[in-house]
């Protein structure tokens, strides 16, 4: 008589799959090695899919959440101080013209308004109205090497993040320095933030201090990447 085990099925080992994995997450080794894997590889297939022209939607002004409903998020103090009449933006890397920009230097590129939908991890999300220049105008600007692959930004309040060339030159990027049509508030990441409504909301540092333009992506990719999250955060 043939053993049993050697009648088991295709179809049969398929049905069983799903148990199997449930009791690969229920051994404390392998359960941390597994869901890094599945986020690397979700990101994986989220960079590989996404394309600069990807757009997110857009809404009309009488849909943007009232500016007092739009929630204060933050990694540590909701406000780090900065000095506003002093700051400036280092940027560095690989640009022909690095060094520090000015608040009125990045206005003075294209001003660009858009009703967008932020999302938070923690589960709720909002549309709000921002406004800013371009990402990609500030990188022509600077002269940012065509052949970059990533742009890292860190906080007046040691938070730090980076984003993948294509999000950066995405027309919908920001270098947010408003809020409905008002300077950003201290709450909501004064004088500067990046505005990404393709992206989750923890990509979207707040309180910029330094932009830096890199071919290769650093050891410290992001906070909360680096806590095991998606660092991809695409919507």
């Amino acid at each position: 008589m043939s053993d049993p085990l050697t009648r088991i099925t295709r179809r049969e080992l398929l049905k069983l799959s799903p148990l199997l994995a449930l009791g690969a997450f229920a051994v404390p080794a392998w359960r941390d090695t597994l869901v890094e894997e599945g986020v690397r590889w979700s990101d994986g297939v989220s960079s590989a899919g996404y394309r600069e022209g990807h757009a997110a939607p857009v809404y009309a002004n009488a849909e943007a959440t009232p500016f007092e409903a739009f929630p204060y998020n933050y990694w540590d103090v909701a406000d780090p101080g900065v000095d506003l009449d002093r700051w400036t933006l280092t940027v560095g890397g690989a640009v022909a013209h690095g060094g520090q920009y000015t608040l009125d230097q990045i206005r003075a590129l294209p001003r660009v308004t858009q009703n967008t939908r932020h999302v938070c991890v923690e589960g709720w999300d909002v549309i709000g109205r921002f406004g800013g220049a371009r990402l990609r105008d500030f990188l022509a600007a600077a002269g940012a090497d065509p052949a970059a692959r990533f742009v890292t930004v860190t906080c007046a309040d040691g938070y730090y993040e980076s984003i993948d060339i294509e999000t950066a030159r995405q027309g919908q990027s920001l270098l947010c320095y408003e809020m409905y049509d008002q300077p950003l508030d201290r709450g909501h990441g004064a004088p500067l933030r990046l505005q990404l409504p393709t992206k989750l909301g923890y990509k979207q540092a707040k309180y910029l201090v330094t932009l830096d333009v890199t071919h290769v992506l650093p050891a410290r990719r992001g906070y909360w990447s680096d806590q095991g999250y998606s660092w991809h955060g695409g919507l």
